[in-house]
């Protein structure tokens, strides 16, 4: 039986989701979810619950990944960037697999949950068109070859209350008269955090996941630009939407890297768009654990809505910042 599960990247969007999936499986019967940080501060909301374990550790230093990897049943690996160098890219995505998936081998984990992403090509890394997809196609290889029961999971682009995508073009939207967009036709199927986190949860426990990869989306498919109104209506601020030609994208681009504060779009990330981000219909998806994808229209226009989602706090901010 699964009962003690080591957690990567525990503490992110996706991450916390699962863990508390996880807690609620263990139905306080035992075991131990471990889940490592290099700012256990942070994830206060993870402390307060049953059998969690927020450890100060580095997985990207081989001694603490492996002390975290000894006793344990099952690795849930969920740690992936979407800027940076190459060699940045490689480090997560690639050496950081390599060295779970070898120590999977040797301490005998019977189960390993591998989150990649749609778009990638295992059997040719070389062929993808980004740094992003050419690394997780690389990393996904390695996998599958030093663990082939593993179980992988390929979302396309995650939505929920707290997400980096759909709020991120609604508070644009509400800065700006226009929304310039770099890459409006390109092609998503928008999956929710809760349903990929059910996924990674029942894949611990369900055979029919060993050494399966899953195509995780939603059900309905929609252009960039066709998202990029959406979240902008139903957060109460819809903007004209002007598509940029490629070379005008790719200088947008270039801007928004290397401007101060956090990344908001790459050229690399421009490059991934050119790889449909839909299901191919060759995988099994949800469905094969009995999962039925909730539509994004079911959900999103819930957070988005004005003082909902992420802004529900703002109130709280602007209270702790006065003297």
């Amino acid at each position: 039986m699964i009962r003690n599960v080591l957690v990567l990247g525990g503490t992110g969007f996706v991450g916390r989701s699962v863990v508390e999936k996880l807690v609620a499986r263990s139905g306080g019967a035992g075991g131990r979810i471990t889940v490592p940080s290099r700012h256990p501060q942070r994830a206060t909301m993870l402390r307060s619950l049953p059998t969690v374990e927020l450890v100060d550790a580095s997985v990207h230093d081989e001694a603490s990944l492996g002390r975290l990897m000894q006793g344990q049943d099952a690795v849930i690996h969920l740690v992936a960037i979407l800027h940076g160098s190459e060699a940045a890219f490689r480090q997560v995505h690639v050496d950081l697999v390599e060295r779970i998936a070898r120590m999977s081998r040797a301490f005998g984990i019977q189960r390993v949950v591998h989150v990649s992403a749609l778009g990638v090509n295992a059997a040719e890394p070389a062929s993808a068109p980004s740094q992003y997809l050419r690394s997780k196609s690389e990393g996904e290889a390695l996998l599958r070859r030093l663990v082939p029961d593993a179980t992988v999971l390929r979302p396309s682009v995650i939505f929920g209350a707290e997400d980096r995508f759909l709020n991120l073009f609604a508070k644009l939207q509400a800065a700006s008269p226009v929304m310039p967009l770099a890459g409006a036709d390109a092609q998503f199927q928008p999956v929710w955090v809760e349903d990929v986190a059910t996924a990674i949860v029942r894949s611990l426990d369900d055979e029919r996941a060993v050494g399966q990869t899953l195509e995780c989306t939603g059900p309905g498919r929609y252009s960039l630009a066709e998202l990029v109104r959406a979240a902008g209506r139903w957060a109460g601020h819809e903007r004209p939407v002007l598509p940029l030609p490629a070379a005008a994208g790719r200088l947008q681009a270039w801007v928004l890297e290397h401007a101060p504060g956090p990344t908001l779009m790459s050229r690399d990330n421009l490059d991934s768009m050119k790889a449909p981000n839909v299901s191919t219909g060759l995988l099994p998806g949800l469905e094969l654990l009995d999962i039925e994808p909730t539509a994004l229209e079911a959900v999103a226009p819930a957070y988005l809505a004005p003082g909902q989602g992420v802004e529900r706090f703002n109130l709280w901010r602007s209270l702790r910042k006065r003297p």
